[in-house]
């Protein structure tokens, strides 16, 4: 359960990062809702998706022939053959083999204690708004519920009722709240938060978590923004003041949706922002190769099973699957000193529920030839006794197996507890002997149990492997650390050429991250070069050694390998940080793509500026186009505001006409984040106003000092000479 709880940790965490930096900014609110919805789930079903073996990071699967007893045998205890027992994952194993220790088990506690706290939270919140919902009354809107409240607090909405105090908000700010509100609603961003509630509830320690549950928040405002602004009775200006208006220091509880969200700057912000671009839709798809990341570097070895061992061989387009029972028939094949048995019981209706094991020839001793004859083979555990006989390479017959009633004693002794029948067939068809449990515990495993014993047998995990390993300077191993170690054959070798490339202090875990990335001591060997910077050291402008593991092992997962770092060197970027190879990888950003950009006119323009100028999507046709209007200057922190504000060359072009001729750039994006147009300077001079100035403009625009308000105070009898002063007079209007 708890490595199942920090997988899905990781992936939310990962997944958080993958939004922030790329779908945080796009304005296409509704497809990220969804993503952000459909991502939480994913955190908790990717843990439990299995992997097809081809395409697993891992190197194979192992599977175990494993005989079941008899027919009593409860089916949940029963064992299947080839597929029947799965070796258990390395964070299983290190969780059974650690059950007995304290401080595991303190932590296992404090985590239901969370689970059982927030959870009772969570239920009081539920509790609380259905009280406030249904005990006082409410005026009915249509499916609509208005519950009307004295506190000072924020509007909100809960399922379909909407809490809040008319006294507080004029008439025109009071309808847009419940207009707001009514989005919410309609919209069923309740579900929204009821499912990041019952995460937080599982994730409660991870901040990751709370994060992810303050962006989902914060998009469900803008979304609900921007639908506010496309009904065409909602002006901007006007509804921005009514947030102005509306923000409130006392918040209400998390389960509800409310007007304020203490997000109002960035809401702002956003509502004044770019629209996004259809083409930057492309950032969305790379997600899939992340989900494909974790479930092929993950799940295989570590939710299903682990490599393959050659206990048995099996076509692989026949998965065999059989319950096998202590009499059955038996059908073998010669090949070489193996002798490879296939058991079959009478209920058996074909061989896709039989169960083949391979047998050294040796151990069988003499095999009856053209006659019916017996043979047995002996282990600890038991004794399977043969009737039957070969003619050739081919033998068939029928089977009996004899448990050692001992040997239960026997392990016992060494504080093995066996289920009987059960487990004596598994230690059987695995070989387990009392000298292989002797020899771990000589080796420091003290506390063993059977869970322990089945993969590590299975795995070949033998004394000579367990010094190599120590030797190689992995000391203070459990049983749970060598079942991943020996199935990714991860040897003293391996260990000796990771710590020569530079990671002298290399864990088992680290080994397990590198090697599950296939990252070796040449890959290393390159990205330790080629991330040296033009003075030949280490040292990073984000502060990270070369030799960081975090940082190979991101850099090995998006395949940023030497050639494209030297490529982004080459560019003109020597002493560029990890984190921004990161970045420019991830935005796709090619040699070719920055010499465009330095050719178009900037040719000392840093990384940072190359990342954003990619991540809006400009080319040097547009750089070309705002230069040959009028601007062959532009900085490049001017480009990027014009370019996420949308200005074009026709945008400029429109002010060519007006008196004004070439507007300053500063003016130019004022202009536009207020989406202020040639045709609103005509307006004004069709009025009558002669000497005013951008300033005038952009200041009128901000305040709602439109042409429409002028005429309605010329007729009220206040005819002003200058746009500024009816400027003046909107603001004291407004207070």
């Amino acid at each position: 359960m708890i490595p199942y709880i920090l997988y899905s940790a990781i992936v939310i965490a990962v997944f958080l990062v993958f939004y922030k930096v790329l779908l945080q900014q796009e304005t296409f609110f509704k497809l990220n809702r969804y993503l952000l919805l459909i991502c939480m789930v994913m955190a908790f079903v990717l843990p439990l998706v299995p992997v097809p073996q081809q395409f697993s990071f891992r190197k194979a699967q192992v599977s175990v022939v494993l005989p079941k007893v008899n027919e009593q045998t409860p089916k949940e205890n029963l064992v299947n053959t080839e597929t029947a027992i799965k070796i258990p994952a390395a964070v299983a194993d290190v969780n059974k083999t650690m059950d007995t220790n304290r401080i595991l088990n303190w932590i296992v506690y404090l985590y239901w204690f969370g689970v059982i706290i927030f959870g009772l939270n969570f239920l009081l919140q539920i509790v609380v708004l259905l009280y406030k919902a249904y005990a006082k009354p409410a005026i009915v809107d249509g499916k609509f519920r208005i519950v009307e409240i004295p506190e000072d607090k924020a509007p909100c909405s809960f399922a379909n009722t909407i809490f809040i105090n008319p006294e507080k908000y004029d008439w025109e700010t009071y309808n847009q709240v419940l207009l707001h509100e009514k989005i919410h609603i309609e919209e069923k961003h309740t579900f929204d938060l009821l499912l990041t509630e019952m995460m937080l509830i599982i994730q409660w320690f991870n901040p990751f978590a709370w994060q992810w549950r303050k962006e989902l928040e914060s998009n469900l405002e803008y979304y609900t923004d921007d639908l506010m602004l496309q009904k065409s009775d909602i002006h901007k200006e006007n509804y921005q003041m009514s947030l102005l208006k509306v923000a409130a220091p006392h918040f209400p509880l998390s389960l509800t949706t409310n007007y304020n969200q203490s997000l109002l700057k960035k809401r702002l912000l956003m509502m004044n922002s770019k629209k996004s671009n259809l083409q930057t839709t492309w950032k969305y798809f790379f997600l899939l190769p992340i989900v494909a990341l974790f479930v092929c570097s993950f799940n295989e070895p570590f939710a299903q099973s682990i490599s393959k061992v050659s206990i048995t061989k099996v076509d692989s387009k026949n998965e065999v699957n059989s319950r096998m029972k202590n009499t059955g028939n038996w059908f073998a094949t010669i090949k070489n000193d193996k002798v490879n048995i296939q058991f079959k019981n009478d209920d058996d209706e074909d061989n896709y529920n039989s169960s083949n094991t391979t047998f050294p020839l040796s151990e069988l001793g003499v095999l009856p030839q053209d006659k019916q004859g017996t043979f047995s083979v002996k282990r600890d555990a038991g004794t399977m006794e043969f009737t039957g006989k070969f003619e050739g390479n081919k033998g068939m017959g029928d089977y009996k197996f004899g448990p050692n009633k001992s040997f239960i004693d026997d392990m016992k002794k060494e504080g093995i507890d066996l289920d009987k029948d059960d487990d004596l067939l598994v230690f059987f068809m695995i070989d387990i002997k009392g000298s292989y449990v002797q020899m771990l515990k000589k080796n420091g495993f003290k506390n063993l149990t059977k869970d322990d014993l089945i993969p590590l047998a299975a795995l070949k995990v033998d004394e000579a492997y367990i010094s190599s390993i120590k030797m190689a300077g992995l000391g203070d191993l459990q049983p749970g650390d060598l079942i991943p170690l020996k199935s990714m054959n991860i040897d003293k070798k391996y260990i000796e050429e990771i710590r020569n490339a530079g990671y002298k202090d290399v864990t088992a875990e680290k080994l397990i991250s590198l090697k599950s990335m296939d990252i070796d001591g040449k890959y290393i060997a390159d990205y330790k070069s080629s991330t040296k910077n033009e003075n030949g050291t280490d040292d990073h402008n984000d502060g990270h050694n070369s030799s960081d593991e975090d940082d190979i092992i991101a850099f090995k997962s998006m395949n940023v390998d030497k050639a494209f770092i030297n490529s982004i060197k080459e560019s003109g970027y020597p002493n560029i940080s990890n984190s921004d190879l990161i970045a420019v990888k991830s935005m796709n950003i090619t040699p070719d793509y920055i010499k465009s950009i330095k050719k178009a006119g900037y040719p000392n323009i840093e990384i940072s500026d190359i990342i954003g100028v990619k991540s809006l999507n400009i080319t040097p046709d547009y750089i070309k186009s705002i230069r040959n209007i009028g601007y062959p200057e532009i900085e490049i922190s001017d480009l990027l505001a014009m370019s996420s504000l949308n200005i074009d060359a026709d945008y400029i072009k429109s002010f060519s006409n007006t008196e004004y001729g070439k507007i300053a750039i500063d003016d130019m994006i004022a202009l536009k984040s207020l989406k202020i147009t040639s045709e609103l300077f005509k307006q004004y001079e069709d009025l009558g106003f002669e000497d005013f100035d951008i300033q005038e403009v952009i200041a009128a625009k901000s305040t709602g000092t439109t042409p429409a308000f002028i005429k309605s105070m010329r007729e009220k009898g206040h005819n002003l000479k200058s746009l500024e002063k009816y400027i003046t007079l909107k603001t004291v209007i407004e207070n």
